[in-house]
């Protein structure tokens, strides 16, 4: 899936994190998943969230790009910008992913966007445009997370002192 890219913080998020040990690349990757799914976060930010797939790997059957590949591709950009938004005391857990898919790829990269809808104090929800190397819109999601407050457990897994 070529090398890992550095994704591209805002300062103030980055010395924020940092004041804690937090790992801001492993925090807000693509996950265990994305990463066998080949997703790459390019930017990331609470007002824009960028990030690739390959479709090569992530296709279904009849050879096309798997809606549920756009899926995971959607959920972990809108996870990404609403854990930017509810910052180091909140994590966010998604509650409600809708992806409409409006055309087949079956090979390149897609790219996915993702801005906010709505950014509160207990949720935020994210529109999510996928869209192929033509810049045809191959998908377009929303995803809504409860943003609740950090525990121990979870603070323990982002330092890496816990499973």
């Amino acid at each position: 899936m070529g090398e890992q890219q550095q994704v591209q913080f805002p300062q103030e998020v980055i010395d924020e994190y940092a004041a804690l040990g937090v790992d801001l690349p492993a925090l807000f990757s693509a996950g265990h998943l994305g990463t066998r799914m080949g997703v790459q976060i390019l930017e990331a930010s609470a007002e824009k969230v960028v990030g690739t797939m390959p479709v090569e790997g992530n296709t279904q059957p009849y050879g096309l790009l798997h809606g549920g590949a756009s899926a995971v591709l959607a959920e972990t950009l809108g996870s990404v910008g609403s854990m930017l938004h509810g910052g180091s005391s909140k994590i966010a857990v998604g509650v409600d992913l809708n992806c409409t898919h409006h055309r087949g790829v079956r090979s390149g990269l897609v790219t996915g966007v993702a801005t906010p809808v709505h950014r509160g104090r207990s949720t935020a929800t994210y529109e999510i445009v996928i869209s192929d190397e033509q810049g045809r819109r191959v998908c377009s999601a929303r995803l809504t997370c409860l943003l609740r407050d950090v525990n121990e457990s979870d603070a323990a897994r982002v330092q890496g002192t816990r499973p």
